[in-house]
């Protein structure tokens, strides 16, 4: 079973969970806003060493464990290093940052209107390292494109039956069926949504439970019901895009979600950044989205 007081931190902890899981076609472009260019690393292993530099920074940063962060997802080989000398994971917890690994190996092409996940075929395994490194939860991401009623039925049926699979371990599975905000579709997209995620909850067995990473629907608090829902521990935003500003903004507007963002954390952090204005800047982010989830 979830460590009991992760799972009290996350369901009940005022604050945010940090996106940490870049990972594969998103690293370059997460070095690149860092300020490391494809020049500075001539393989893959040479650009995960950078990311996870990076990522060890903001771990051990001051203001990551001002409290305000209560949850970080890690990449597999983010959770396999080390920060400050310690496992990450237990870096994080040491911290009171709650830890989930990615678990997903990216999106499947798109087909009725979504992009499913594509197989997962170390999901044991991959649970079973999560269990013995400490970890909470995982989270897996999937994308809806078009206001597609079989698609999205499809999309959010692979994520419970991955989710389930999950749960079997002992760990809490994140469920982010993700609402690309570009959409012209977006809010028919988000009802439908609303309908087939209400049916996978109400269909859990009564030990199991989940949380859900949502884009921030069109409709303020449309998705109140998920988050009164006894089978939700807590339901995330994820940023999806948008910048700080206008992500807090959005957030805001709808009670009881909290944020999980990656580019809303992230974007005005620099390798050259001084430790001390690296950390005023994550301060400042921390302090404006922790606003915007406590809201």
């Amino acid at each position: 079973m979830a460590n009991s007081e992760m799972l009290n931190k996350i369901e009940n902890g005022q604050g945010f969970i940090a996106a940490l899981d870049q990972s594969g076609g998103s690293t370059p472009k997460a070095l690149a806003g860092y300020g490391i260019g494809e020049d500075s690393f001539s393989n893959d292993d040479e650009m995960f060493g950078l990311i996870h530099k990076m990522r060890s920074r903001i771990i051990t940063a001051p203001s990551f464990g001002s409290g305000k962060v209560i949850g970080a997802i890690l990449f597999e080989k983010t959770m396999n290093g080390e920060a400050d000398g310690k496992p990450v994971p237990e870096a994080l917890w040491d911290r009171g940052v709650v830890p989930f690994l990615k678990v997903d190996k990216g999106l499947a092409d798109e087909e009725n209107g979504v992009q499913l996940m594509k197989p997962i075929p170390d999901l044991d395994e991959q649970c079973k390292n999560a269990v013995a490194k400490g970890m909470f939860g995982t989270k897996m991401r999937s994308v809806i494109n078009k206001a597609n009623a079989k698609g999205i039925a499809a999309n959010v049926a692979q994520q419970f039956e991955f989710g389930k699979q999950i749960l079997s371990h002992g760990l809490v599975p994140i469920i982010e069926p993700e609402v690309n905000i570009k959409s012209d579709e977006r809010a028919e997209c988000d009802k439908i949504l609303l309908g087939e995620l209400t049916k996978q909850l109400d269909a859990l067995a009564d030990d199991q439970r989940v949380m859900l990473k949502l884009s921030i629907p069109v409709e303020p608090n449309l998705y109140k019901s998920l988050i009164d829902h006894p089978k939700v521990v807590r339901l995330v935003a994820l940023s999806g895009g948008y910048s700080t500003e206008d992500a807090c903004a959005e957030l805001s507007k709808n009670e009881g979600m909290i944020a999980s963002f990656s580019r809303g954390l992230l974007q005005d952090l620099r390798v050259s950044q001084s430790d001390e204005e690296f950390d005023a800047v994550l301060g400042g982010a921390i302090d404006q989205i922790y606003r915007a989830s406590i809201a």
